[in-house]
């Protein structure tokens, strides 16, 4: 006797469960995951918004398309996800930066969690992606100390900064042709851009403090395509773009400017506003990737973003208004590779496990002090490990080590070690089980 079952699940508190999950991880996400005096420029370090997979690869992504993983770098890939999974994916990243100044050196730790995204499909040709990612990251806290021409006054400055920019998204990818896939990513991007400076002298009995803040809650939208090009037997070729517009986000940053005097206990503030003074830029990214056999995949990607055609709020002669020139126009390039030793094998879990390398190179989109800021320079290995049970064997922990450099001339010296961890769990919940 045959007998067939479905294993079905209640859509309505299946995506309920899917919300209140992201909704509770939204408090973590409002921690920084830096401690680079480069974060108070701009909006903040721009995070690379991949994933596990991506971070082992040097970040590249525009052009992968695959049913089992999540790539949020272009919308168009979630068409390709299989019908029959239901994907998570969560990582965490710990990383060590040495500072170097002149003759001196100093450590510094910084983490915490990276993303959590999942996806599924929806009907035939049609995937659905959700998750929550960093859009930027703030977070500094660091003194200077300047003896004056008297030999006897020192002028202190203390820099601090907190927060950053992160994105609630949720996306959808459509293959309208055979070859052919489009798609969008649609974010709420919220968070608060905070930096005090606090100056004074050895010999003064007054102290000036200034805080900037902007607490933002806006939009981000992204829009994708991604077309493949199959030759040979086992041989593909995919090219895929990515557009995301620049707008206003509707914030109002403010300036306050507190002057203290130690003696008579007073107590002057001013606080300048600007209407309408943070934006994000207009940014398109190309990429191009190899397929063979599934055990070689080989991806180049080129981003570019246009934040030169911004102003940014500064305070400068006494009053606080946008200006044009503190912002410029940038790229990133990044190149990767996967191998697999042979995906067919069913006789070692070691013939599964995917060896990635990578590497990228970007430009900085801010001036400091009317020069280019650091460069950036990146080189990525990781792992891919599936995770073997009695009944799954689609599931993937990834291991990442990155090694980041980024320098300026006369300006402090970047080395960052960072370790990724990350999991996608990839599970048969909407297949059919047969009982004989």
């Amino acid at each position: 006797m045959k007998f067939l079952g479905n294993r079905r699940i209640n859509m309505n508190k299946f995506i309920g469960c899917l919300v209140l999950s992201a909704l509770t991880t939204l408090p973590i996400f409002a921690q920084n995951s830096t401690n680079s005096p480069y974060s108070q420029y701009g909006l903040g370090d721009l995070a690379d918004e991949g994933v596990g997979f991506n971070k082992g690869m040097g970040g590249v992504g525009y052009a992968f398309h695959k049913g089992n993983e999540v790539n949020p770098l272009n919308p168009a890939a979630y068409s390709s996800i299989d019908s029959v999974t239901m994907i998570f994916d969560g990582g965490l990243s710990g990383q060590i930066t040495n500072f170097k100044e002149g003759g001196r050196k100093l450590n510094a730790k910084s983490g915490g969690f990276d993303y959590v995204t999942g996806a599924f499909r929806l009907i035939r040709n049609v995937g659905v992606t959700f998750g929550v990612m960093p859009y930027s990251n703030i977070g500094y806290n660091y003194s200077t100390s300047t003896r004056l021409d008297d030999m006897t006054t020192t002028f202190t400055g203390r820099y601090q900064g907190d927060g950053g920019i992160n994105q609630l998204f949720v996306g959808a990818g459509f293959q309208l042709f055979k070859f052919l896939s489009v798609g969008f990513n649609a974010a709420y991007i919220w968070g608060d851009v905070q930096r005090t400076i606090t100056t004074g002298g050895s010999s003064s009995i007054n102290t000036l403090y200034k805080e900037y803040n902007g607490s933002i809650s806006s939009y981000k939208l992204d829009f994708g395509v991604q077309y493949r090009l199959p030759f040979g037997v086992n041989d593909e070729l995919t090219v895929g773009a990515v557009f995301s517009p620049g707008h206003k986000l509707g914030t109002d940053p403010y300036c306050r400017i507190i002057s203290s005097n130690s003696t008579i206990a007073k107590h002057d503030t001013t606080t300048y506003t600007i209407t309408n003074g943070f934006e994000i830029p207009n940014s398109i990214g190309v990429g191009v990737a190899y397929n063979h056999d599934q055990k070689l995949r080989v991806g180049a990607d080129f981003k570019f973003q246009k934040w030169g055609s911004i102003d940014y709020p500064a305070f400068e002669n006494d009053s606080y208004t946008l200006r044009s020139g503190l912002l410029k126009d940038c790229y990133k390039v990044n190149v990767g590779a996967e191998w697999i030793p042979n995906p067919r094998s069913t006789r070692s879990v070691f013939h599964h496990v995917r060896y990635r390398f990578g590497a990228s190179f970007a430009t900085p989109y801010y001036y400091i002090n009317g020069q280019d800021g650091p460069k950036s320079i990146q080189l990525s290995l990781g792992l891919g490990i599936p995770i073997m049970n009695a009944y799954n064997n689609r599931s993937i922990l990834n291991i990442s080590g990155q090694w980041q450099h980024r320098s300026a001339d006369n300006l402090i010296t970047e080395n960052t070690f960072r370790l990724n961890i990350g999991i996608t769990f990839n599970e048969r919940w909407f297949s059919k089980m047969k009982i004989e």
